[in-house]
């Protein structure tokens, strides 16, 4: 049996309702914020660089106090998964494969997805960890989490510098799907060409076997 490791931004959650809040929040047009985070995005840059060009001088930590302070902090909710997760979950899961949730978000997000209750033995973020994608620590701390040895593991995710390279180099196998900006984007650059599985939809790794 394999184990499963999944990203979580554009991998099992949409990221609609976190950039339309932070566009409320500093009053920016949404169409505004999307344009330049796919503008961030093409040039390989950080997408909060987003917000720190829209708003030059943010204090990208004071303003998320400001919004838990407010009662508009972090939100995620059964509506912001992809409709395919829970399907392609419980299937993994009745094959007999372990499952995990590892990716770039903050402790918080952690509390917010476990409070789904998705069918997965554990999640874990890159702010409980203190380390974050693509540093080598993080996929290292990965295995320790995943709890098998790195070729019996495959990383899923919709970015091919964090997810494929990163996951490749650990020594794990790597499934890229084609979803969200970063997925689209990048989806016939050799960065993720490099992945062992090209995906539409998580239901297709029903078909991984080996």
């Amino acid at each position: 049996m394999l184990t499963f490791a999944f990203d979580v931004g554009e991998t099992i959650i949409r990221d609609d309702r976190y950039w339309a809040s932070w566009a409320d929040w500093l009053d920016i047009p949404r169409h505004t914020l999307s344009a330049v985070v796919g503008a961030v995005v093409a040039q390989g840059r950080d997408n909060a660089d987003a917000l720190r060009l829209l708003r030059p001088g943010i204090d990208l930590d004071a303003e998320y106090a400001a919004r838990e302070a407010a009662g508009r902090g972090e939100r995620i909710e059964e509506a912001d998964l992809y409709p395919d997760v829970r399907s392609a979950l419980l299937t993994l899961r009745a094959a007999g494969h372990r499952l995990v949730v590892a990716g770039n978000q903050t402790a918080r997000a952690a509390e917010l997805l476990r409070a789904l209750r998705l069918p997965v033995d554990a999640i874990a973020t890159s702010g409980e960890w203190g380390v974050a994608k693509p540093d080598p620590r993080f996929f290292a701390r990965l295995v320790e989490f995943a709890d098998a040895v790195p070729d019996r593991i495959v990383y899923v995710g919709d970015h091919p510098a964090n997810d494929v390279g990163p996951a490749k180099a650990a020594g794990l196998r790597a499934a890229h799907i084609r979803r969200g900006p970063w997925g689209h984007l990048w989806a016939d650059e050799p960065s993720a060409a490099a992945a062992d599985w090209r995906l539409n939809g998580l239901t297709e790794l029903a078909a991984i076997t080996t």
